[in-house]
């Protein structure tokens, strides 16, 4: 996985944020918590891990991503109910698809706008 945010700022540096959502009808189908979300649940292994790893309620988490597979014409991820292991998540190639998409468009963004952010963040006061 290739994760290209925004280099970190330095800690008085003004932080630029690209904040791409997808919304249907009255709801945010794919936008940044939900790409952070399937990223924790790829490298936690289940949505309950992942939760906690994002300092977010299991309920909140299985409710963002039940919204997101509904959303999708074929799900993000596929969840295995109890047994010994406890069960767990895992993305499907659909949810690998969406994480490299999006941080792409991320990234592209950024590339295609230094020039003009590094301007306007100059307008900043320091």
């Amino acid at each position: 996985m290739v994760k290209t945010p925004a280099p970190r700022p330095s800690p008085h540096a003004p932080e630029v944020r690209f904040r791409l959502r997808i919304t249907r009808d009255d709801a945010i189908a794919l936008g940044p918590g939900k790409v952070t979300l399937l990223e924790a649940v790829r490298d936690q292994g289940s949505i309950s891990a992942a939760a906690r790893s994002l300092d977010m309620s299991y309920r909140r988490a299985w409710m963002l991503m039940d919204q997101l597979n509904q959303s999708l014409s074929s799900p993000a991820t596929i969840s295995e109910h109890g047994g010994n292991t406890g069960g767990g998540s895992v993305l499907t190639p659909v949810g690998e698809e969406i994480i490299r998409l999006y941080r792409a468009i991320e990234a592209q963004a950024y590339a295609s706008c230094a020039d003009q952010l590094g301007a306007l963040t100059g307008l900043l006061k320091r």
